[in-house]
């Protein structure tokens, strides 16, 4: 099912994947490189619903509308706020979650909004080649139990450069986008369900 929400920025889409009997709803947002048909986000809608996770992936405003390029990041939070009530709403706890920087936003307003943890897909430690630029205070802000899910060889920032503490799974040999060479023994099945498994026992371990 499609939901259509408004925001300040234009009507957002919400795409739900339904638990028949849901013990709490992850809500994720895309990247600033593409839309929810990311396969990290696709694998997740498909696999964590007859695990008891309602799915809402969530479209942006500007994706909506078909821009390529995604606004500033107080657009971006001000939109994933005021679509936030239609997602709460069906009541139980949320988890707030997205890739890049749709886990950048769910960083800085997972708190704010009441959710209760944060899943953080490929998140966007520095830009490529500056690891002087961190966002780490982004990531450690959040103020609730963190996973974050991170490709082995992501130009974003590598597993081993997160702070200590982080609770952090490592996807072999994934990119930004979690593909992963077609040489990989993992292969691109087995890297999705490294994704799939690691998230669904994290919420499965959420108190609540």
């Amino acid at each position: 099912m499609i939901e259509t929400t408004a925001t300040p920025t234009g009507p957002a889409r919400i795409h739900w994947f339904e638990a028949k009997t849901p013990t709490r709803t992850l809500a994720l947002g895309h990247g600033a490189g593409g839309g929810v048909e990311a396969r990290d986000l696709q694998a997740l809608a498909a696999t964590l619903p007859e695990r008891g996770i309602t799915v809402a992936l969530v479209e942006q405003p500007w994706r909506v509308a078909g821009k390529k390029v995604a606004p500033a990041p107080k657009t971006l939070d001000a939109a994933w706020t005021a679509l936030w009530p239609a997602i709460a709403g069906r009541g139980g706890p949320v988890v707030a979650g997205g890739r890049s920087v749709g886990a950048r936003v769910a960083c800085r307003t997972a708190r704010e909004l009441g959710a209760v943890a944060v899943l953080a897909l490929s998140f966007p430690l520095h830009p490529p080649g500056k690891p002087e630029k961190s966002r780490a205070e982004e990531l450690t802000g959040a103020g609730l139990p963190t996973l974050v899910v991170q490709g082995a060889k992501d130009p974003f920032g590598r597993p081993e450069e997160f702070p200590p503490g982080a609770r952090l799974v490592p996807v072999p040999d994934g990119d930004h986008g979690f593909a992963v060479p077609k040489k990989a023994a993992i292969g691109q099945d087995g890297a999705l369900a490294v994704i799939t498994e690691a998230v669904a026992e994290w919420l499965a371990g959420l108190p609540g």
